[in-house]
């Protein structure tokens, strides 16, 4: 097989296969007629379209400009961000679907679709840990495998465990970094270091594109699926933790450097660390003074985790994360998860009133209907829990959660090094030559000029 001729063919392979599983399994929601109004397809899409697409933008836009501070890999960090997200949007429709069936078929609404954008979110965080190292075969390898994962684990936490992560810090952030930080110590290599991975202005302009989208709209992504009073605490606990990340990652990165200058790399990520670090608790009564503790927290960690726990994972540890992963959705993903266990150790009915059982189901009393029904075998589950054993199960599923990413991302870095996937040269680390067109002299690709259109010096002219 030629060089680089592989991912194309596992590209049209894959979509022929998303065919044949939408066009046997997949239909339109169908409304019920005891659905209520705000519950139909078209009430859903109603009250859901405009959050959707604040996160749809954040997928494509946000996090493929982020992604753009490598000097020459620009062109393969926007693209192949574009490329993994729309595959993973698709086959996370169907894995998804086929952990809520109804009547053996895949029903697929503004909800489904929502959710598949947060699966995606996960398998573009991993892919920030691997970003440069890695062949598009390999990643789509990478995505192909994480999903099913991803989905399992999420049905662990939420179906079984009955535990509240509005904001998807536990499942998505914390996740998707330690799945991908696992295949980065699988994939170690000593040629790591390269004179490509370095950015440059015009980079680092790029992808403070990227920061500034999800920094607007990480409020949506952390309220989306909330209702009513608990969507307002949501929109308004992530805004202010977001501002106290901000302001804090700017005062720490430049109380950090010798010459109190500012860096761009922490500028890029650890102002985002608020929208991560109070994901978990977002709809909870963290009030607005917790949310902006929360959030300097969260600046201080990320900042703190570039300057020095990034170099050493990297030197010591042999784990090499390309985009800082680990400071902006790992460490921040636990703290979420740690977070959102006191605030559920702590919550009482005086406190949230009805809205309580709708952020902790189980701690639903038996004797109300709605929580025997919580109850049955299918869920797994016992309602009428103490806050303190729902506080319990919180941080079992933040633990689960890191075992489950951990353990199966060591073995999908292992499946990624066979030598059957396309593997990167030393030479094409971090550069977009070896996959894309690059119409650069200095790479090499650029097209002869026409033959009669020879161009001209300006003394010519």
């Amino acid at each position: 097989m030629a060089l680089g001729t592989l991912h194309p063919l596992v590209l049209v392979a894959l979509q022929v296969v998303f065919v044949i599983l939408f066009g046997v399994f997949a239909e339109y929601s169908v409304t019920k007629p005891d659905d209520a109004p705000q519950d139909t397809p078209p009430g859903k899409l109603l009250r859901m379209y405009s959050m959707f697409q604040d996160v749809h933008v954040m997928i494509f836009i946000g996090f493929g400009f982020l992604m753009t501070f490598l000097k020459r890999y620009g062109l393969s960090a926007v693209s192949l961000n574009f490329l993994l997200a729309a595959l993973v949007l698709q086959w996370a429709l169907i894995v998804n679907g086929f952990f809520h069936l109804h009547d053996g078929r895949i029903q697929i609404d503004v909800e489904s679709l929502l959710g598949a954008d947060f699966t995606a979110a996960c398998i573009l965080i991993s892919f920030g840990v691997v970003l440069g190292k890695t062949s598009p075969t390999q990643l789509l390898v990478m995505a192909m495998i994480e999903v099913p994962i991803f989905a399992f684990n999420e049905v662990i936490g939420r179906r079984y465990l009955q535990v509240s992560d509005m904001g998807d810090s536990i499942f998505v952030h914390a996740f998707g970094a330690y799945f991908g930080l696992a295949v980065s110590f699988a994939m170690f290599r000593k040629d790591r270091d390269s004179e490509n991975a370095a950015s440059n202005t015009v980079s680092d302009l790029f992808s403070m594109i990227g920061t500034i989208f999800l920094w607007c709209f990480w409020p949506s992504f952390n309220s989306a699926l909330a209702q009513g009073d608990v969507q307002s605490r949501a929109v308004i606990n992530t805004y202010l933790s977001l501002c106290a990340s901000c302001v804090v990652s700017f005062a720490v990165s430049a109380l950090l450097d010798k010459r109190s200058k500012f860096s761009m790399e922490h500028i890029q990520n650890a102002t985002l660390a608020g929208g991560v670090a109070v994901g978990t608790a977002a709809d909870m009564m963290v009030q607005p003074f917790g949310a902006v503790i929360i959030g300097s927290v969260a600046g201080v960690l990320s900042v703190v985790g570039f300057s020095i726990i990034t170099p050493a994972l990297d030197e010591r540890c042999r784990v090499h994360d390309t985009c800082g992963v680990h400071n902006l959705h790992g460490m921040p993903g636990v703290l979420a998860g740690i977070v959102g266990a006191i605030m559920a150790a702590m919550a009482t009915h005086e406190q949230y009133a009805d809205s309580l059982y709708v952020i902790f189901p189980a701690m639903e009393p038996m004797e109300n209907a709605t929580a025997q029904a919580l109850a049955g075998p299918e869920h797994g589950t016992q309602a009428g829990r103490s806050a303190g054993y729902q506080g319990g199960m919180q941080i079992l599923a933040l633990i689960i959660t890191l075992a489950i990413a951990i353990v199966t991302g060591l073995v999908t870095g292992a499946i990624l090094r066979l030598r059957v996937w396309e593997q990167l040269d030393t030479a094409d680390l971090y550069s977009d030559r070896r996959f894309f067109v690059v119409h650069d002299p200095e790479e090499g690709d650029a097209p002869p000029p026409p033959a009669g259109n020879e161009s001209k010096t300006s003394e010519q002219l």
